[in-house]
């Protein structure tokens, strides 16, 4: 389970306000191939590992989570901006990012820097203070554009952007998007939904000019066909929801191949957009990049149609073709990689030689992580002691440059490991 310590508010609450309770079918336990070992995703996790955080020590139960410079609490997101550095980790239940100033080598390797909190030993939202350019409430996704970093604020109900990445503790922030200025924080700025809003963002995405931000809490994708250069500055694009004033879950109907429930993270593979639709328990492949307002996707993993949508397919175990509230996505050269949260796992695919997307639609999974068979979704595999290749709630991966960077959610820890692209 995810342990919540005293005086740090829950960074899943808001995730868990907006999910349905859904009746699951019952599960037969005779044996299939499913429940055979599963061909195992390439990371080199004997002897290419380092893990930052409470779970470096496989007695990290007993360990505090109280802030410090080599603690996190549910950390949600990770980006290493190369392999000099530096690392930048979105510190979710302490309110902060953590910064090194250049590749860990070694577990428990302690931050360099902080943003978000005077020092390495507070915590609370905004500094327990007020909004501003130096603090966050919740930050979740982090990506890198150009020489900047961008980051969802996701509970101030914006996103921040550095024109360069820090290399400090504390350094403002320099454009606020979903806000007119940094001191604002309400949700759509106490509105309706507009080109210029925000409701818990948690993912974004800058590739080829185009920062993408998943608008979590309304329900859509917002696209700025360049890098903003203001405050406040409008979208210029959106997925999800017909225009830009609605927000209903799938947009007010029954799911489509455009409506979206709780949109969380964004990759491209092999030139084609991918969303983790975590509400929709599923991933939305696009062909290539969407050009127009609110178009549908080609495909779709984890459910067999547009319209299914039910957790793990309405089993309460998993299979190969079954996701359960996947709320991370990444993509490295052949392979399409997705945190598949809710079952404590790693699900991969791999498309070796000219990618068809259409052709991948609801296709099974090529190879697994954090679990031993299809069948499994244990926490730590069987509800036990974290080890140094299980999962518990894995929320978000990254890659880069032959690295796997996986914040272990509740674990607490973050996973850096070699993976043989």
């Amino acid at each position: 389970m995810v342990r919540i310590s005293t005086g740090s508010p829950n960074p899943t609450e808001g995730m868990q306000a907006e999910q349905n309770i859904i009746t699951v079918k019952s599960f037969s336990p005779q044996r299939s191939p499913q429940a055979e070992i599963a061909p195992r995703l390439p990371f080199a996790i004997a002897n290419g590992t380092r893990i930052l955080g409470a779970g470096h020590d496989l007695s990290w139960q007993t360990a505090p989570l109280s802030p410090a410079a080599d603690t996190m609490f549910g950390p949600r997101g990770a980006c290493l901006f190369g392999l000099e550095g530096p690392l930048w980790v979105a510190d979710t239940g302490h309110h902060r990012l953590l910064g090194w100033r250049s590749l860990p080598i070694a577990d428990a390797q302690p931050a360099d820097w902080v943003i978000g909190q005077p020092d390495f030993v507070s915590e609370g939202q905004n500094a327990k203070g007020e909004p501003n350019a130096r603090t966050v409430a919740v930050p979740t996704g982090i990506c890198t554009y150009r020489e900047g970093m961008v980051v969802a604020d996701a509970w101030n109900h914006r996103v921040l952007i550095w024109h360069q990445i820090p290399k400090d503790s504390n350094a403002p922030a320099d454009i606020v998007l979903g806000q007119a200025d940094f001191r604002q924080n309400l949700p759509n700025r106490g509105n309706e939904a507009t080109a210029n809003t925000l409701h818990w963002p948690y993912g974004v995405m800058f590739h080829d000019g185009r920062l993408y931000v998943a608008d979590t809490g309304n329900r859509r994708v917002l696209i700025w066909d360049r890098l903003p250069e203001r405050n406040g500055q409008p979208a210029d694009g959106v997925l999800g929801q017909a225009g830009f004033s609605t927000r209903n879950e799938n947009g007010g109907g029954t799911p489509t191949a455009s409506s979206m429930r709780w949109p969380h993270s964004l990759a491209i593979w092999q030139g084609n957009l991918v969303l983790a639709d975590a509400g929709n328990n599923r991933l939305m492949l696009w062909d290539g990049l969407p050009q127009t307002h609110n178009q549908p996707c080609l495909a779709v993993l984890g459910q067999a149609n547009f319209q299914a949508v039910e957790l793990n397919r309405g089993e309460y175990f998993p299979t190969d073709r079954s996701l359960n509230m996947p709320y991370g996505v990444a993509a490295a050269g052949d392979w399409l990689l997705a945190a598949d949260t809710a079952n404590s796992r790693l699900v991969g695919w791999q498309q070796k030689g000219a990618l068809v997307v259409k052709d991948l639609h609801d296709r099974q999974a090529d190879g697994l992580f954090g679990q031993d068979t299809y069948r499994q979704k244990g926490e730590n595999r069987s509800y036990g002691s974290a080890l140094r290749d299980s999962l518990c709630w894995p929320y978000g991966i990254q890659f880069c440059e032959g690295l796997a960077i996986v914040a272990d959610s509740g674990n607490n820890r973050v996973i850096i490991s070699e993976f043989k692209i």
